[in-house]
């Protein structure tokens, strides 16, 4: 029989290698061409590298303008904000000074109303009501200067000389002594008004001086009612005492 393997033989390598590749030499032409590719290269990668620095210093410079520029913003938002908050603090100061100021004169008027009759109930009583009866007090008054038996004489308009002998009669009910009192109509004397005469003097009852007298006391607080306000209160009387001489 027979065998492949019989017929192998074993390979003889050699132990002595040859360069299959010899590199020839260079001349200077490609050498100086090589070292101009190198020079190129290394500047392309200086100018490569100069190129990232100043794109990394532009991105920087770029964020910081876009920072301030946000900064600038958000300081203008806020400046903003808090001028139109100042506003609405000065809108509603305003608001409450408004409120307050309307108040105090409501205050105010309410105060005057009150010390205007405060003050007609000191200087005597409204007329509508009762006509006669500051003329009755100021009688009643002179009966307490004069002399016993001494005789008044009062002169009011014809409207209320009915309304004071009336009052007369009571006071005359209450005193023990003999009054001599004679009520005369006037048609000169306003109504309300009134003079008492006797020999050695009079008085006369003037309305019109006695609201004089209480408005110009009460001047600085009714400087800001209106005038409907000003004249709704029935004028009361004012005593003075007048030259008998002008007494007919």
């Amino acid at each position: 029989m027979h065998h492949a393997s019989s017929d192998v033989r074993p390979f003889r390598f050699d132990r002595v290698f040859s360069n299959l590749h010899t590199t020839e030499p260079r001349n200077e032409a490609e050498m100086g061409v090589e070292a101009e590719e190198d020079e190129v290269v290394s500047e392309l990668r200086e100018a490569m590298a100069r190129m990232a620095r100043d794109h990394g210093d532009e991105l920087a410079r770029a964020r910081a303008d876009g920072f301030e520029a946000g900064l600038r913003h958000a300081r203008g938002e806020r400046d903003a904000a808090v001028l139109a908050a100042l506003d609405a603090v000065h809108a509603s100061f305003d608001d409450v000074d408004q409120r307050l100021v309307a108040a105090a004169d409501g205050m105010t008027r309410d105060a005057a109303n009150v010390a205007l009759l405060i003050g007609e109930a000191l200087a005597g009583h409204a007329l509508a009501q009762d006509p006669g009866r500051a003329i009755d007090e100021a009688l009643g008054r002179v009966l307490q200067q004069v002399a016993r038996g001494t005789r008044l004489v009062i002169r009011v308009s014809p409207g209320i000389v009915g309304e004071v002998e009336r009052l007369f009669a009571l006071r005359q009910g209450k005193e023990r002594r003999k009054l001599y009192v004679t009520v005369l109509p006037d048609p000169d004397m306003s109504h309300g008004d009134a003079v008492i005469a006797w020999d050695e003097g009079s008085l006369a009852i003037d309305s019109a001086a006695r609201r004089a007298a209480v408005m110009a006391e009460m001047a600085p607080l009714l400087a800001g009612m209106p005038v409907a306000e000003r004249v709704s209160a029935e004028e009361p009387a004012i005593e003075k005492e007048i030259d008998p001489a002008r007494i007919a």
